[in-house]
């Protein structure tokens, strides 16, 4: 069974999550869990979901940029993929290597989703209120998007582990060139499938 997703009513919802998280007082600040900061753990954590259809069904909602487009690429660079964000994590400000606040699919060349990378979110404005330096996972300090990106949210740290699909970059570098957006490069190409799951790698 295919899911298809309202692009308006669902980015509204995450960006809103992400605007409720930017407002957490210092004394709620963002925190990183303890332990099982592995690759292996996270992949583990998250193998439910090479079922695309299990990201809608456990509270990840399609993400978009100011534009309606869902898979995100960068010329000459390669691309992210789609996005699945869970606004309940979002707020929660917690970094957990098992509970990645966004998912990200490759488009593949029938249509269906497949699960590439894991995103871990953090609200600027919250990790700053608690800490002194970006937060770090797996050993990699966390890349800061500004104010002014293209998603039009608020300031937020961002870190991309590519367990599902390799980057020739690197294991922790936002952009894949292997990954295209050539099919789906809107949100109403964006359509997780049940049967879309891929070989694990």
């Amino acid at each position: 069974m295919n899911h298809f997703i309202n692009r308006h009513s669902v980015t509204s919802g995450v960006v809103g999550a992400f605007a409720l998280a930017a407002s957490i007082l210092p004394s709620a600040a963002a925190a990183a869990a303890p332990g099982g900061e592995t690759l292996a753990n996270a992949r583990n954590a998250t193998a439910i979901y090479t079922d695309a259809g299990a990201a809608p069904a456990a509270g990840y909602e399609l993400l978009t940029d100011a534009a309606g487009i869902a898979c995100i690429d960068q010329a000459g660079e390669g691309a992210m993929g789609v996005h699945f964000v869970k606004g309940a994590l979002v707020q929660s400000g917690t970094l957990d290597p098992a509970r990645p606040q966004a998912l990200v699919y490759e488009v593949g060349s029938s249509g269906r989703l497949e699960l590439a990378a894991l995103e871990y979110v953090v609200i600027q404005s919250a990790w700053d209120a608690g800490h002194s330096g970006p937060p770090t996972l797996f050993g990699q300090k966390f890349m800061l998007n500004p104010a002014d990106n293209r998603f039009g949210l608020p300031a937020f740290y961002s870190l991309h582990a590519w367990v599902w699909k390799h980057n020739p970059k690197g294991t922790f570098e936002p952009w894949n060139p292997d990954v295209h957006c050539a099919n789906g490069s809107t949100a109403n190409g964006a359509s997780p499938d049940e049967d879309s799951a891929p070989e694990p790698m």
